[in-house]
């Protein structure tokens, strides 16, 4: 049986008046091009990389501080978001041929059609944009993993090597994976991005200070970070490669966690 879920994006959503300063950043981060805006108000934008097909777009947002949020792109757009629906999901806006959605916990989604996109990007100086956490209210967080197991059955929906986290991993090829962060304290859901940086996680973290983004935080698993537009983003030990754990015999301060 086909896959439902073709290909996927990780959408860098930031505010319109930094929305130039997040492109320049991103763009060097993943070693790609910008594409020509497009929207009623050009407020999208694909990072266009070299010799593969995109992965990572951007968003111009004139409401909040942004985040991020995930694109699935579906063989079968209307029987996805009604499998959404089903499973407790919400539309939030319905457009021609796709559609806006929200988790039952809050958190934005969309499904978009699959266009035949399957070439992977590269890892890119020791890192790859490869996943969006969703960072989920303790309350709603046992609906939320139950939510995308069942909206991607043929995903790999485990716990994670920490209490918090439950990942949901793609089929081999599909260049986005989910993280589910349960928070320490009731909030709102919301989501930003994490690198996959393996042993190299603080040569990462100094090219990125050097592109202008800002530490925030060092964590014993990973590193949080500030991009130049405000958008928190993390850096992980995750093997850049596989997305997985590190591999056996890398020395990490991130060995022994999925973020």
């Amino acid at each position: 049986m086909s896959r439902p879920v073709g290909w996927a994006h990780a959408f860098v959503d930031r505010p319109a008046g930094s929305f130039a300063a997040a492109c320049d950043f991103w763009t060097a981060v993943t070693d790609t091009s910008l594409s020509e805006a497009r929207g009623e108000d050009g407020e999208f934008v694909t990072l266009l990389p070299k010799d593969a097909d995109a992965c990572v777009k951007a968003q111009a947002v004139t409401d909040g501080e942004g985040g991020a949020h995930l694109d699935l792109c579906v063989r079968d757009v209307p029987g996805f978001v009604a499998a959404a629906l089903d499973l407790g999901a919400e539309t939030a806006a319905a457009h021609d041929g796709w559609a806006v959605l929200r988790s039952p916990a809050g958190q934005v989604f969309c499904a978009v059609p699959w266009l035949g996109e399957s070439a992977r990007p590269p890892v890119v100086a020791g890192s790859r944009l490869d996943q969006v956490c969703m960072d989920v209210p303790p309350s709603a967080y046992e609906s939320e993993v139950a939510f995308w197991s069942g909206l991607l059955p043929d995903w790999s929906a485990r716990p994670g090597s920490r209490p918090e986290f439950h990942v949901v991993e793609p089929p081999p090829g599909l260049p986005i994976r989910i993280l589910l962060q349960r928070l320490d304290a009731e909030g709102v859901a919301r989501a930003h991005l994490d690198l996959a940086c393996g042993q190299d996680i603080d040569a990462v973290r100094a090219r990125h200070e050097e592109l202008g983004a800002v530490l925030v935080a060092r964590r014993p698993h990973w590193t949080v970070m500030r991009d130049p537009a405000g958008g928190l983003y993390c850096l992980t030990a995750r093997d850049a490669e596989t997305g997985g754990l590190p591999r056996a015999g890398t020395r990490t301060a991130g060995s022994t966690s999925d973020r």
